[in-house]
């Protein structure tokens, strides 16, 4: 079982566009299960393809498993059980030796930007980068299977 300790943030738009960046990773995801309490996902990058299954969230940590699948039953699987779904593109960034993921959103929740740091333990300590903002962590609208049916253009 693997488990996920993971902080958001909102992004500073002036800085992030500023910012030198590594090229972006385009992604689809759907949910098939988009509970509370549970999230069954489909994610399309490129030309791979994952499906995750998550528990409910407990503080920043939660249960989660993911496997690779072939591209072409992913696509048939988005067509066929995915109720609720998102666009992005993802930059993966390195700060201060840490791993950060930003996701700028596309289609109804265009405009939002959100930065993700995985850690090792809920009260890890790491250095913030100068383009990040407000925590949203516990924010559970800035969650992306809350995102997939409340987008950001309705708040």
């Amino acid at each position: 079982m693997g488990i996920e300790i993971e902080r958001k943030f909102l992004v500073d738009h002036k800085q992030w566009q500023q910012l030198p960046k590594p090229a972006g990773i385009k992604m689809q995801q759907g949910y098939m299960v988009n509970e509370d309490d549970r999230t069954i996902r489909l994610r399309i990058a490129d030309k791979q393809a994952y499906l995750t299954f998550k528990s409910g969230t407990t503080g920043i940590s939660r249960n989660e498993y993911e496997y690779e699948i072939p591209f072409n039953e992913a696509t048939d699987l988005f067509a066929q059980f995915v109720k609720s779904g998102l666009e992005k593109t993802r930059y993966c960034i390195t700060y201060a030796t840490k791993l950060w993921e930003v996701d700028v959103f596309e289609g109804d929740n265009e405009g939002l930007v959100v930065a993700e740091i995985e850690l090792d333990s809920e009260d890890e300590q790491f250095e913030h980068p100068p383009w990040v903002t407000i925590e949203v962590s516990g924010d559970g609208r800035y969650y992306n299977s809350s995102l997939s049916t409340h987008p950001f253009k309705n708040w």
